[in-house]
Formats: C-alpha cells, structure tokens, sequence
C-alpha cells in the first residue's frame, strides 16, 4: 500500500500487474509452507488452485493506463481489504477439517465456477500470453491450470515457456517435470529425469524435486538411490508434517525390496520409530520376490498369513506379464504403513502367498504384533510404492495373523 500512496509513485501500473503482484506473493508463502512441511501437498493444491481461480477471473479486464493519485488511493484500500481476505480464503481452504473430506464430484472448480467458465478463463491467459510471451509467472499460471484440467501435454509446454524464462527456480523446475512425466504416462524416464536433475542442481533441499528423483530411482530399480532421495527430503520435513508417514513407508518399501538393511541411526532419518531396532542385513537381503518365495514361510516366526491372489476376469486384458504385483498385510486397527510385504510379477497370477514376520518393513511393526490384518493386492505398471491411479487392487476381509487360505481378488481399478 505505501508505494501506490506515495506522490511519486510510478506511472503505468495496471490492475493486472497488481493482480499478478498480489499472487506472487501469495504462492510463494504456500511454497514456503509446502517446503517446510507446515502444509500437506493436498492442502497446498487446494489454496493454490482458489488463488488462481480468483486471478484468473481478473486477468486481461483492463488495459494498460496511468493510474491518478486518486487511482492509485482507490487500488491501494482494495489491496488493503482484498489481501485479509484473501488470507480468510486460504484459511478455509486449508484449516478446516472440513476440507479434507470426500466432495460429491461437479463439474465446478475450487473457486465456484463452472468448468466452462473456467475454460473461458484459461484461453483468455493462454491468448493474453501470445501477445506477452515474456510472463514467467502467466506461464506458470497457465501450466498449472492446464494440469488442473488434466491437460498435460500443454501444462508441459507451458512450464517449459517459464522455465526458459527463469531457468533457475528449483520449484518450477520439479513442477514441469512432473507434468511433463504424466503427459508421457506418468513416466519419469528420459526428459523428467534430467529436468529433475536441473532442479536439485540449483536447490539440493527441493522436496518435490528429491521425492520425484526417489520415484524415478524406485520405477528403476535402484533402490539405494530411492532411499538416498527421500530421506534427504525427510530429513526437510517438520516431525509433525502429514508427508512423513507416507515418506518413511516409501523408504521402508525401498529397503525391503532392495535387500537394503534398516539405518542403525533413530528418529524420522531412518524410517523408524526413536525407540526402534534396526533390522539384521540377512534379514532382509535373503528375501526372495519370486514365485517360490510366497510358498516359503514354514520356518517364520508366529506372525504369518497364507492364501492366495487371484485376478478377476474382466480385468485380464489390463495387465501384462511384467507388471509388478505387491502383496501386503496392513493392520485392521494401526498404521497405514504395511507389515509385509511381498513383490511378484503378472506372469505369477494366481499366486499363491505366505507373509510372515520375516517380510517386516520395519522391526517395530511386524504381523505378530497385530491380531488381526487385511491382505491387499495391488498391480503396478510402474512398480510405484504408492498407490497410483490405474493400479489394480483387491483386498480381503480382516483375518486372523495365522490364518491360512486366504483369498484375495483383484477386482478394482483406483481411480
């Protein structure tokens, strides 16, 4: 406010440059809080994608003039009321627990217009960056709305326009890299890698970056390098940051399949509770992923569950022989992060399983120390850790640790 309150303020401000002004500032305090884990990545999507949507319904509505003293007094009152609401804006969006809840599907976006209107508004910025191609930061605006469409290929081709135009910021970086990853069937080989690569060159702490170079290591099968990123972007994140449950399963995962044995340090670096025991290297370097291995078992501890998966005919033709299968025990009753694990291929459908404590991600959650556990399935083109949309699972109803024969069928496909 004090610039446009000042005699000598210079000529030629338009609303759209404050508009984009008032943005700026305010995405980069969402980045800041996403960076240091005081704001989970939905949270951060949903106040980002309001902050947008309000931009973009102003974008292009007036054209460039000199503002009057009286102007500038009128411009800076509106930034003056419009900046705390705002703020009121985000907080709704990020604080209340009723954000995070499960919303009937519309056609109508985050900020309450249609999906046609808000089409409208993208190629208006799109056109208005024909004229100006010299807008990082409407570049950026326009990949991210291409991407809340799901328009991919053009969120790439947009993120590519800024970043030649501000070639070393970290965050734009890791974002065109992702979009460019799901424009190519969500695969991070080639292009992304590098383009990810160019952000952690620039900034080493980037948690998007590290966590997009611990996927693409993962999908490779390199998983000591898979640890190495994450834990460097756990190491980043507040104690209390909703990512670090997620992030410690991804490195538990990693480190089972890869035969890599438990850190002996504690706390959140090495994916264990503070009061945890690392696991003996045979442990886990003698697990096999075949076949064979899900008939082993005979000599595990009390925690054990056998049985076997198999795939629901209609979904055949929607899996190839080398996608990779992960059978897991989840406790009915505890955390998300899975208590065994076992990896086999499409080609081994029906697969016959057994878990056992020998298969623990971690030796501070096993399955004997759980009384009962649902069995999950779940298809993976890309041999993600996580959960991704086109994955095929199934799970079973909650059984007793000892059971035997149960059955798993995968009947789903995530969305």
């Amino acid at each position: 406010m004090p610039p446009l309150l000042r005699r000598g303020s210079r000529p030629g401000a338009t609303r759209d440059s404050v508009n984009v002004a008032v943005y700026r500032d305010q995405l980069r305090e969402l980045e800041a809080d996403l960076r240091i884990g005081t704001l989970a990545s939905d949270q951060y999507e949903k106040a980002r994608r309001e902050i947008e949507a309000r931009l973009l319904a102003d974008v292009g509505k007036s054209d460039p003039q000199t503002e009057s003293p009286r102007g500038r007094g009128a411009v800076a009152i509106a930034l003056g009321l419009a900046v705390p609401l705002c703020a009121l804006a985000v907080y709704l969006a990020v604080g209340s627990p009723k954000a995070l809840a499960p919303q009937a599907a519309d056609d109508r976006t985050p900020h309450g217009m249609s999906g046609q209107d808000f089409n409208v508004l993208v190629s208006r910025l799109a056109a208005r960056l024909k004229d100006n191609p010299e807008d990082p930061e409407g570049w950026v605006m326009l990949g991210r709305s291409y991407a809340m469409q799901e328009r991919f290929r053009e969120a790439s081709e947009a993120y590519a326009n800024a970043a030649a135009r501000v070639p070393q910021d970290a965050q734009l970086l890791a974002d065109y890299a992702d979009a460019l990853a799901m424009a190519q069937g969500r695969r991070l080989q080639g292009e992304p890698e590098k383009i990810i690569a160019r952000a952690l060159t620039v900034d080493p702490n980037n948690v998007k970056a590290l966590m997009l170079a611990g996927t693409a290591a993962f999908n490779r099968n390199d998983h000591p390098a898979a640890i190495r990123h994450w834990e460097r972007a756990l190491g980043l994140l507040p104690a209390e940051s909703d990512m670090v449950q997620s992030v410690q399963a991804s490195i538990a995962e990693a480190r089972a399949l890869g035969g890599v044995p438990q850190a002996a340090t504690s706390g959140k670096i090495a994916g264990l509770g503070a009061g945890a025991q690392a696991a003996t290297p045979g442990k886990i370097a003698g697990q096999s992923t075949g076949p064979q291995a899900a008939k082993s078992g005979n000599n595990a501890g009390s925690g054990r569950v056998s049985g076997v998966v198999k795939l629901a005919p209609r979904l055949a033709a929607k899996i190839a022989p080398g996608d990779t299968v992960f059978i897991f025990a989840r406790a009915v009753e505890g955390p998300r992060m899975p208590l065994a694990i076992l990896r086999v291929q499409g080609r081994d459908l029906p697969a016959e399983f057994a878990l056992d404590d020998s298969m623990a991600m971690s030796p501070a959650a096993k399955l004997s120390d759980h009384p009962r556990v649902v069995i999950g399935a779940r298809v993976s083109k890309t041999a993600n850790a996580m959960p991704q949309p086109g994955d095929l699972q199934g799970l079973s109803a909650p059984v007793k640790v000892g059971a035997d024969g149960v059955n798993v069928l995968i009947d789903t496909e995530l969305r």
